[in-house]
């Protein structure tokens, strides 16, 4: 049988969208399965079934909308499945058509509103017999399953058993012969939906960064008062056996300590624990912030408790201590644009893997590595992400952070660089290398996070930290000071930039620069900025060759809301505007609602870049997105009238347009408010809104929190290596292309790029680069907004994947 790619059915589909008859698809479920519907054996303990309540996670819904909306758009007859496997066994009402409409104003919703629970049945042969009656009577050969490693398992046992299960029911007289002949087969594809990101193969899983964002709004909450009554606190959030929410909250707040189970405290970490906290006292802090997974445990697996740690704290140092367990908090609330985002592009890619799947191809997990959606075998996954339970049971800790994956890795190697020192006279061993860190153009939430990264990662190596203020401007005019480690406290959570920041390029002032870099015995230089930052860089190698004393070792560190420096898929500050973006987008959505037949056309930062205008079109369920960098025309805003003038005549009565800030010279947002209003007059009305500099402010979000943390600590230690490099004749002479770097994050991995190799991947006219990976995703967005004859650029196709070979095999208890 000939078969066709499912990106080729999206590219060439035009007419027979409705057609039942595809050889590719009959009729597609979306369950939602968000327990652990499986018997496990938990290690070390007796044999027993462990099934907790039913569990959700917010951005479920963006998955769930992504995969309806591309299962129509192909031409498959999608089905809710309602309250997870306990529905799919009492079929029913439980299992209905989805419409387009029925997942419009989902987006914004926490948890799930196709509902999930416990399943005992499921567990048994006779309830997957009356699941996969029900599945056959309706002609559904394919499952998205969105749930945690158990449903999942589940998922691949009931697909596994599947022949068997129809042979039994044919039996049974319940289905013909004919109708397990149109059922042959079952296809499988899981998404994860966890908080925990306890799941491996994947950085994240849908529902950690909106946790995230829940736990930090409390630690900022907390640490205001903490610091008023000069407090410790504890807080203890979830992660019964993964210390992810833990790990990446201390990271994101700059906390004194973390527990997490993968990796428990050394012996005596109590008397650690006690010297550390006393010793950020007296370097003038007012508060102390310790950070507990609930699966805390020390190296006997004994657990660690929020009380055990209180009792430690207030008894032996005297502090006044306050404990706070966060419990469900984590698991509510509005999701995140980023989980919005990774949802609706799992729930496409899930899609995608069902048209595609044979009979022959294993069940498989959309996972998410750096920037790029893959698929993993399930099954291999499962057993790796149970192979970590195994390593912590057996004592093999360092074996459980590296199955963790990467992701979980360097988040771990970073919280060691800043707070495994047990003694602080080892920060003050000093070499004489000083180290300079200057903030250029905008200024961004998470820039002070990467200084502070930066700063004590630096005085960690030795090194005598410098801060320059106010741009190449303070460089030019000897505004430069030493900054220690106090100064820095608490700079995690604050938006802006406190070194202060300007646009001006060192061109014009490069002779003073020089001879204060001379003055002021600077030997490497930190650039934390935007795209003035990148050129700023480019103008201090050119001036190598007349100048000396430029010849040092320099790193940019991209951050910007526009996300436009070249060398780097993202940028510090971009995620919080995003987040800013979207939430503003949502209340306008809102009052929509209410009036019913409105268009708001809304306008973003970015410049040139359109990354804002469609990344917060994917997050908000916008129409349309204008960007500088997709060309348009009067057709298209011809096509994109009509398509709202359609849109009215159904049960969703509004509409959401938005604009890159420099899309077009002459189709300006006052011209398409014009237009838009014009056009639309008797169907509907407009509005127009410019967000403007609110989304350069705010505090900082979780990623950017942790992105600044982990880049500016990586920035210092390639700089301490690369310093070693151009020490000669006692004196540091750097020259080469390969000295002055970007660091960026690309595709899978932060790497550092030299400045020069960059130019010809630059537009410098419209200040951004000429390759962007987030132009892929806009066919996703016209495709979820109901635009026909959408093409999907298929040179980047998600092809399976194998995580064994990335975490290595466990024998013998080695990895």
């Amino acid at each position: 049988m000939h078969r066709v790619s499912a990106r080729q059915l999206v590219n060439t589909k035009r007419v027979n969208a409705g057609s039942l008859g595809s050889h590719l698809i009959n009729y597609l479920a979306v369950l939602f399965s968000s327990l652990l519907a499986w018997g496990k054996s938990p290690v070390g303990s007796r044999l027993g079934t462990l099934v907790p309540l039913p569990l959700c996670a917010a951005g479920m819904n963006a998955a769930v909308r992504a995969t309806v909306r591309v299962g129509i758009y192909t031409g498959a007859k999608v089905y809710f499945v309602h309250e997870g496997y306990q529905g799919l066994v009492d079929g029913g009402d439980n299992i209905k058509p989805a419409t387009w409409e029925s997942v419009s104003m989902m987006l914004q919703l926490g948890g799930t509103v196709i509902g999930s629970a416990r399943c005992m049945d499921f567990k048994e042969k006779w309830g997957r017999l009356k699941a996969a009656c029900n599945l056959v009577k309706l002609g559904i050969t394919n499952l998205c399953v969105i749930g945690g490693d158990g449903s999942l398992t589940g998922a691949n046992q009931f697909r596994t058993e599947w022949s068997e299960l129809l042979a039994d029911l044919i039996k049974q007289g319940k289905i013909t012969a004919e109708e397990a002949k149109r059922s042959s087969h079952l296809n499988i594809v899981g998404m994860v939906g966890s908080i925990d990101n306890d799941f491996c193969g994947t950085d994240m899983t849908i529902g950690t960064d909106s946790a995230l964002h829940r736990i930090i709004e409390v630690v900022d909450a907390i640490t205001t008062t903490a610091q008023s009554h000069q407090r410790t606190f504890i807080l203890e959030v979830m992660g019964r056996h993964c210390g992810y929410l833990a790990l990446v909250t201390a990271l994101a707040c700059g906390a004194d300590w973390v527990f997490i189970p993968e990796m428990p405290p050394e012996e005596n970490w109590e008397e650690h624990l006690c010297k550390r906290l006393i010793a950020q006292r007296e370097r003038g802090s007012r508060l102390n912030v310790i950070i507990m997974a609930e699966g805390a445990q020390d190296r006997k697996q004994k657990p660690i408790t929020c009380d055990q740690v209180k009792n430690l704290v207030s008894k032996k140092l005297g502090f006044d201590t306050r404990s706070t367990i966060l419990g469900h908090v984590q698991r509510g609330g509005t999701p995140s644009a980023f989980d919005r985002i990774l949802g609706s592009r799992m729930g496409v890619e899930a899609v995608m893997a069902l048209l595609e799947a044979t009979p022959e191809t294993p069940a498989c997990v959309v996972s998410l590595s750096g920037n790029m959606a893959i698929r993993l075998p399930l099954m291999e996954c499962v057993q790796v992400t149970k192979d970590v339970t195994v390593a912590m049971a057996e004592g093999r800790f360092e074996d459980a952070v590296n199955l963790r994956g990467k992701s979980f890795q360097n988040n771990w190697n970073t919280y060691k660089m800043f707070f495994f020192l047990l003694s602080w006279s080892d920060i003050w061993a000093t070499c004489n290398i000083n180290i300079a860190i200057v903030n250029v153009g905008a200024p961004c939430a998470g820039m002070n996070a990467a200084v502070r990264s930066a700063v004590r990662a630096g005085l960690i190596q030795g090194h005598q930290m410098l801060a320059i203020h106010d741009g190449f401007d303070g460089l030019a005019n000897g505004q430069i000071e030493p900054i220690t480690w106090a100064q820095v406290g608490g700079w995690t959570g604050k938006g802006g930039s406190n070194l202060g920041t300007k646009r001006n390029l060192p061109g014009k002032n490069i002779e003073q620069i020089s001879l204060n870099i001379a003055k002021f015995n600077i030997h490497s230089l930190i650039i934390i900025g935007g795209f003035e930052a990148y050129l700023g860089g480019l103008e201090l190698v050119t001036a190598r060759e007349k100048y000396e004393e430029l010849c040092i070792p320099m790193v940019v560190i991209p951050a910007t809301v526009s996300n436009n420096v070249p060398g780097s898929d993202f940028s510090i500050g971009a995620d919080t505007a995003l987040n800013t973006i979207t939430t503003t987008c949502d209340r306008i959505k809102q009052s929509a609602a209410g009036t019913k037949r409105r268009v708001f056309i809304i306008e973003t930062m970015g410049g040139y870049c359109g990354y804002l205008a469609t990344m917060a079109g994917l997050s908000s369920g916008a129409d349309a997105a204008y960007i500088y960098e997709e060309p348009f025309h009067i057709h298209d805003l011809e096509l994109n009238v009509m398509h709202l003038i359609e849109k009215m005549k159904t049960s969703v009565k509004r509409g959401l347009i938005l604009r890159n800030s420099n899309a077009n010279d002459n189709y300006t947002t006052q011209f398409l408010y014009n237009l838009y209003s014009e056009e639309g007059k008797g169907t509907f009305d407009c509005r127009m809104n410019i967000l403007g500099h609110m989304q350069q402010g705010g505090t900082p979000t979780p990623f950017d929190r942790n992105f600044g943390t982990k880049m500016g600590a990586k920035s210092v230690m390639w700089l301490t290596d690369k310093l070693k490099e151009c020490y000669r004749h006692g004196r540091i002479f750097a020259n080469t292309p390969d000295s002055a770097c970007v660091l960026g994050m690309k595709k899978r991995s932060l790497i550092f790029q030299p400045l020069a190799s960059l130019k010809d991947d630059t537009d410098f006219e419209h200040r951004i680069p000429k390759t962007e990976w987030w132009l892929k995703l806009r066919p996703i967005l016209k495709i979820l907004a109901r635009y026909e004859a959408v093409e999907i650029d298929t040179s980047e196709v998600a092809a399976m994947e194998h995580i064994i070979k990335k975490t290595g095999e466990i024998k013998g208890g080695k990895i």
